[in-house]
């Protein structure tokens, strides 16, 4: 006897075991899907939970993108909703679609700050509003998101709301 030389992952092809790449690669494409979606329904229970008030709320993850449709009640809400998709392990960009509904007061749309290693909320505030005893405007308007005004991260994006 000697050595014998096969075509590797030729027998699903062949015999019909196992399952050819285009099947196997399939099934993989279906799994993804199938986990996008979960993801995308547990971000609409999680603004749900956060009584985030959004009517038609629908999250769509392709990948690594998110899209947004929806009507949020106000700018913060919609603002909040954005940096909580987000703000989540495996989005990198988010679509915002929603739209706002008609309010007696239309608030001003707020920035949006990246934290980076060594940021405070006070150091923000200071940046932003030139007073870092201003924070906890930051962290209000970050709540419920931020459960703790020492609890930032880097690569997080926060809400920096134009002071009245």
């Amino acid at each position: 006897m000697g050595l014998f030389s096969f075509i590797k992952n030729a027998g699903a092809k062949v015999f019909g075991i196992g399952k050819t790449d285009a099947e196997e690669a399939a099934e993989a494409k279906a799994a993804e899907l199938k986990m996008e979606e979960m993801a995308a329904k547990k971000l609409e229970e999680t603004v749900s939970d956060l009584d985030l008030e959004v009517t038609n709320l629908n999250i769509l993850i392709d990948d690594d993108a998110a899209t947004i449709t929806g009507e949020a009640k106000d700018q913060a809400t919609k603002e909040k909703v954005v940096l909580l998709v987000g703000n989540s392990d495996g989005i990198a960009t988010v679509d915002d679609q929603m739209t706002v509904a008609e309010a007696e007061v239309v608030e001003p749309e707020a920035q949006f700050h990246t934290v980076v290693s060594g940021d405070t909320l006070g150091k923000i505030a200071k940046h932003y509003y030139g007073n870092a005893m201003k924070y906890p405007e930051i962290f209000e308007a970050n709540k419920p998101m931020l459960t703790d005004p020492d609890k930032i991260y880097p690569g997080q994006v926060l809400r920096i709301p134009a002071l009245d």
